[in-house]
């Protein structure tokens, strides 16, 4: 019998069940989003490398590459974060972890979520949308001569990746309280 639509054998299968749909849905998001903006790095390098050849041997400049290359700069970054906190590439306390067991490590991964990630992402989150909100109502862009019009969209990342880190950052705690309820009921 398929066991995952057995849910009578243990006490709270149920919410087991939808706990790990919501990780997979989560993790599922974040790693598309992640390897998708991964080519940034690549368009940047690139970006890089026709500045300099620009400057040095044809002596040509142009802010709106510059500009671009920040912008995509900011892009990889922000919305990267999810990914990055889903691979486990954030800074982590490791030496003060690597000797507890398993079950006090997922502890202390859930106590971090509640008292920083959590009020964190969601400082960035509501703390960002007046500031995005006026960027678009004038439609900013560079005040710089020939700059990149959009600096509006660009701001708009900003309560996107505080919503993506969220989302990872519950996953992850998510991740944590199976563990503990696999170890408790296993």
């Amino acid at each position: 019998m398929d066991r995952r639509l057995n849910f009578s054998r243990r006490p709270g299968a149920i919410l087991e069940a939808i706990m790990n749909a919501a990780i997979k849905i989560i993790d599922r998001i974040s790693e598309t989003i992640g390897h998708c903006i991964a080519w940034l790095a690549l368009i940047m390098m690139i970006l890089t490398g026709v500045v300099v050849i620009a400057r040095y041997f044809f002596n040509f400049g142009s802010i709106a590459i510059q500009e671009s290359i920040m912008y995509l700069h900011a892009t990889l970054f922000m919305l990267g974060i999810a990914y990055t906190l889903k691979q486990g590439g954030h800074v982590r306390v490791d030496i003060l972890q690597r000797n507890l067991s398993p079950r006090r490590q997922c502890q202390i991964e859930l106590i971090g979520f509640v008292i920083f990630l959590l009020p964190v992402a969601l400082f960035m989150f509501f703390g960002s949308l007046n500031y995005v909100r006026f960027s678009w109502s004038l439609l900013e862009s560079s005040g710089a001569p020939g700059g990149l019009p959009g600096i509006f969209l660009l701001k708009t990342l900003i309560p996107i990746m505080a919503l993506g880190l969220l989302l990872q950052g519950i996953a992850e705690a998510l991740k944590n309280l199976v563990k503990l309820r696999t170890a408790h009921h296993g």
